[in-house]
This record gives C-alpha cells, sequence and structure tokens, in this order.
C-alpha cells in the first residue's frame, strides 16, 4: 500500500472542497472496497478523507410519504430498519443477499452505491484494463467472461456492476443527493446515476471532482409484492450471476431491475408492459439488445428462468 495523508472532514461542505483541490483524493467511510484496492494497488490515493463523523447516519420520513436514508447509514441498520423492511421489503431482502454480517456493519448506503466491479481482469494489475487505465485495453473481452456482462456492454469494456443495494434501489426509483464543492445540491435519479461504459469506463458515475453524497431518497411505498431473488455459484456471499428486484402488483403489472448483466443496474421500463405475458416476454424484452459471448450466453435464459421464479412466487 502506499502512502497516504489522511484528515477529518468537519463537515459536508469542507469534505467536497478538500476532494475538490485534489484530484488523488478519495473520501473513506467503512472502507470495505478501497481499503481492498489500496492494498492492490488498483486505487491510489494520496489523500483519504474521513466522513464517518458528518452525522449523516439516520433514516427520516420525507414530506411526500417516503423516507431519507443518510450516505452513511450503514447496511446492517438500514436492512433492519422497521420502516424499510415494512415499506421497501425488497432493499432490506437484497442488503441480506449482499454481504456477510461483518461487512454489513461496516459498509455504507454511499459506499455501497459507489463500489467498483469484481471483473477478475479489473483485479489483476498486470492485465490490461480500460478501468484502470484508459485506453490499454480490455482483457475480458476475449478472455474467461462467465461472471461478466452480456447487456449494456461495448469494444471497451464487459464488467458488471457487483451491488444488490443498487438493484433494488432502481426497481424502487431512488434518487441520490448530492452536493458539489461550490455548495450546490443535486438530485441525480438512479437511472441516470450509474453510467454504461461507452468509450469511457473508467468514468462510471455522475458525480463530479469533490462532489459528495449526502443520502438517498425513496419514494412513497408503492405496495405490490416486493422480491429479490440472486442466483450465485455458491450461497455464502458470492457475487450475483443473475439477481432480480422486482415489485409485482395484484394485475400483473410491475417493476422489474436485473444485476450482474450489465455495467449499472439493469432496467428497461418500456419492457415493464410485457411483464403480464410472463417470463419469456418480458426477459425478451428486456435483453433485447443483449451481446453475450461463449462463456455467458447462459446468463440470457437464467435470466428467463429466474424472472420466472420470481412471477410464480409473485403468485403465491
Amino acid at each position: 500500500m502506499r502512502a497516504f495523508t489522511y484528515e477529518r472532514a468537519p463537515t459536508v461542505d469542507a469534505a467536497a472542497k478538500a476532494a475538490a483541490g485534489n484530484p488523488e483524493a478519495k473520501f473513506i467511510a467503512g472502507g470495505t472496497n478501497l481499503l481492498d484496492l489500496m492494498k492492490l494497488e488498483i486505487e491510489k490515493p494520496s489523500h483519504l478523507i474521513d466522513v464517518n463523523g458528518l452525522g449523516l447516519d439516520t433514516i427520516e420520513k420525507t414530506p411526500e410519504g417516503g423516507v431519507r436514508i443518510g450516505a452513511l447509514v450503514r447496511n446492517t441498520d438500514l436492512a433492519a430498519d422497521e420502516t424499510v423492511r415494512r415499506d421497501y421489503a425488497l432493499l432490506s431482502r437484497a442488503l441480506v443477499a449482499g454481504a456477510s454480517g461483518q461487512l454489513r456493519n461496516k459498509a455504507t448506503t454511499a459506499g455501497n452505491l459507489l463500489q467498483r466491479t469484481r471483473c477478475p481482469y479489473f483485479y489483476d494489475p498486470n492485465q490490461p484494463c480500460n478501468k484502470r487505465q484508459p485506453g490499454s485495453g480490455c482483457s475480458a473481452i476475449g478472455g474467461v467472461t462467465r461472471q461478466l456482462g452480456v447487456v449494456g456492454v461495448s469494444d471497451a469494456c464487459i464488467a458488471t456492476h457487483p451491488s444488490d443495494m443498487a438493484v433494488a434501489m432502481r426497481a424502487l426509483d431512488a434518487v441520490v443527493e448530492t452536493v458539489k464543492p461550490d455548495g450546490a445540491e443535486r438530485a441525480i435519479p438512479i437511472a441516470d446515476f450509474h453510467r454504461l461504459p461507452g468509450d469511457t469506463p473508467h468514468i462510471e458515475t455522475a458525480l463530479e471532482q469533490g462532489e459528495f453524497i449526502t443520502g438517498v431518497v425513496l419514494p412513497a411505498p408503492v405496495g405490490g409484492k416486493q422480491i429479490y431473488r440472486k442466483v450465485r455459484d455458491r450461497a455464502s456471499y458470492a457475487f450475483a450471476l443473475v439477481s432480480i428486484a422486482a415489485v409485482i402488483q395484484p394485475d400483473g403489472q410491475g417493476r422489474v431491475a436485473v444485476g450482474g448483466l450489465a455495467h449499472k443496474p439493469w432496467r428497461v421500463e418500456a419492457a415493464e408492459s410485457e411483464l403480464p405475458k410472463g417470463a419469456r416476454a418480458m426477459a425478451s424484452a428486456l435483453l433485447a439488445d443483449s451481446r453475450p459471448t461463449e462463456q455467458n450466453k447462459f446468463k440470457i435464459s437464467l435470466t428467463e428462468r429466474t424472472l420466472g421464479a420470481v412471477l410464480s412466487e409473485a403468485k403465491g
């Protein structure tokens, strides 16, 4: 691990300004992903800004009937919150499926959204990777691709986003709240928060330099049957091959977001009109522009079967 300097931010504005003034600075809270990447010298921050003392660790109801989740709410506390379990059960289930108890005790809401891909080529500094070193190439293309993306991919990157929580939040139409270094506040729909790789896979979110996440807002509860189903190689905290976050209403209409397939939580709202027709019609519309490899094309049929299981569970 390389040497770095460290400070504790006294305020949100101070944290954002400190990061804006140093392009090599990183915010740190739980550090469950960042510290691992620093040990491998994939992340090389020269300065860490500790944001744990900013008090953004509460879950509060909004005047519109939703909830606001502070950026520093730990995953354990979010999954166990009474309101979340009752009104946003999808989110609670996704969090519990996402990691061990020890990790959930440390990981934060903002950090979960910002965690980086677990593509094995990204994690191997000896392999070219456009996410680590823009323009160096993508070793995954033509390599071992079983775990990697099938939709929304590009010629520069086929990595997937690893978060379970983000998939649930995409189905729930969450909004990410931020503060910029100049003090301006911004509300970013989660649909626009994560980016597809395109030609710049190293730019993973809509955040600007120094922009700091302060919380996530969930709109008023949508009701319906909320289901999170995760398919993985082993049950002990592996990342998803395919995961489905679904809200199914009694009339068969609903929302579906999918993990394990793309560079961001994958949801195609236009495809949801196919949901009452069944899993095959929905999956076909959802993955219409897929570009699987020979090794991961099984994810197409696995998505359909997983969605079928979700619809069966929704019907009781």
